[in-house]
């Protein structure tokens, strides 16, 4: 890519907009600064005279976060990058939705990775991450978030969890298998979804599974014990996992 990404900083904190740019101007060739914002109404007006490629997005600012921003941009044509605390609760429907964020405190690793990932989208002209993005606000409307994005092969696909059965690890990677029949490679750890999922009804009955509760049938005490699942499947119980999961069963609700 030849022309630079047109980029702006939305953060309140002056210091944050600061050591961003910084970043940027030591780190991130392909990257231009050509404006900032402390607020809402401050970050509207600049990207719609920069007309920016690329918004650093704060999530948490005074008088509007930084998702008020972009309800006011129904077709987005810049990309975004949160910039976010740990603990928001913004966090988990950022994840589910697959869209770039990074945490406070920068780690500038982080920062030049999430970079990469979109010199090389726009370079691609792909539109994987605005599609992120409208996921990402359905998610903020319901709760808990109810479309989970996953890497595919093609690109990204977007799941209802109601529709997963289960998941089964495969070394680095994990197998989803849905309610259609269908089953889904993602190079992801099952570890990640289980942290995703874990309370969603969803349970790790062993090292290699992740249930949906909704799907069991019924559960087997005898060789070891395991659960049988609706599509046919039959699931091991870890031997430290059995008590727990008829605990979950008792309180699953369906």
């Amino acid at each position: 890519m030849n022309r630079k990404l047109k980029t702006i900083v939305v953060d309140d904190e002056q210091d944050a907009v600061n050591f961003i740019c910084s970043i940027i101007g030591e780190y991130c060739s392909s990257l231009e600064v050509v404006g900032t914002a402390g607020n809402v109404t401050q970050a509207v007006q600049v990207i719609n005279e920069k007309k920016p490629d690329l918004v650093f997005l704060d999530v948490e600012m005074p008088n509007g976060s930084g998702f008020d921003l972009l309800v006011q941009f129904p077709e987005k044509e810049f990309d975004v990058i949160f910039i976010t605390a740990f603990n928001h609760y913004a966090i988990k429907a950022i994840k589910f939705s697959a869209v770039d964020y990074i945490l406070k405190p920068v780690n500038i690793n982080e920062f030049i990775e999430a970079v990469s990932k979109v010199v090389k989208k726009r370079s691609e002209k792909s539109t994987q991450n605005n599609e992120g993005l409208r996921v990402l606000m359905e998610n903020l409307r319901s709760s808990p978030p109810s479309r989970l994005a996953i890497p595919t092969a093609d690109g990204m696909e977007y799941l209802n969890p109601k529709d997963i059965i289960r998941i089964e690890a495969d070394r680095s990677y994990s197998w989803f298998f849905l309610n259609n029949n269908r089953k889904i490679l993602v190079s992801k750890h099952l570890k990640e979804f289980q942290e995703l999922l874990g309370d969603r009804n969803f349970f790790r009955s062993h090292n290699s599974h992740l249930i949906n509760l909704k799907y069991v049938k019924k559960y087997i005490r005898k060789e070891g014990g395991y659960i049988e699942m609706t599509d046919g499947s039959v699931i091991p119980v870890s031997r430290n996992r059995k008590d727990l999961f008829l605990v979950h069963m008792a309180r699953f609700k369906g």
